[in-house]
């Protein structure tokens, strides 16, 4: 890897981002760029990679958002197999903001993307646990992907993260896990 080129190893660029994180009372600085939900967050933060300080780049969501990303992406490959003119679905708003009607074909998809997902959920045929995906060949930095067991990504549970990668004390949970669709749970 050529740390020349990254910026993310470059020592005037982590102390810009220390400096941002004391002001602001942090051990994150989050992407201001990337829409932010209570599942989903991007963030940055300092570490160390074989003994040099970098600034990791880190994406960070629930692992029931990753299961519901994960069956959407299978119900898209089976929806792509089974129309021959399959197109993605695309939301466009009219001039008031509203969503526009889908065409009988792009309904008819959706219809079959949801019975898909619901057969996938009913059979637990996806399943996700807990995990650090690390990625040293960006552009910026050192990448991260952060499945977590977690209601909801807040800075508490970002901040605890950060505190135990660092300090090399991260207990991830193996249980593998499946979830159903929020609002369509059976007691």
């Amino acid at each position: 890897m050529k740390t020349g080129t990254n910026k993310g190893f470059d020592p005037g660029v982590i102390e810009a981002y220390k400096a941002k994180m004391k002001v602001r009372g942090q051990s994150f600085i989050m992407d201001e760029e990337d829409d932010r939900s209570d599942e989903y967050a991007h963030f940055y933060f300092i570490g160390t990679h074989e003994d040099k300080e970098v600034i990791f780049d880190a994406v960070m969501y629930t692992l029931r958002l990753q299961h519901e990303s994960e069956l959407f992406e299978i119900a898209e490959h089976r929806a792509a197999r089974h129309f021959p003119d399959y197109k993605k679905i695309t939301y466009e708003e009219d001039e008031n903001g509203n969503l526009e009607p889908l065409d009988d074909q792009e309904e008819e998809i959706g219809l079959y993307m949801a019975e898909v997902i619901m057969e996938l959920e009913e059979d637990e045929q996806v399943k996700v646990k807990e995990h650090v995906d690390q990625d040293v060949h960006v552009d910026f930095g050192i990448a991260l992907d952060i499945g977590l067991h977690v209601e909801k990504i807040t800075p508490k549970v970002i901040d605890q993260f950060i505190r135990d990668f660092n300090a090399d004390d991260l207990n991830l949970d193996p249980t593998l896990y499946s979830f159903q669709t929020k609002g369509m749970e059976t007691e």
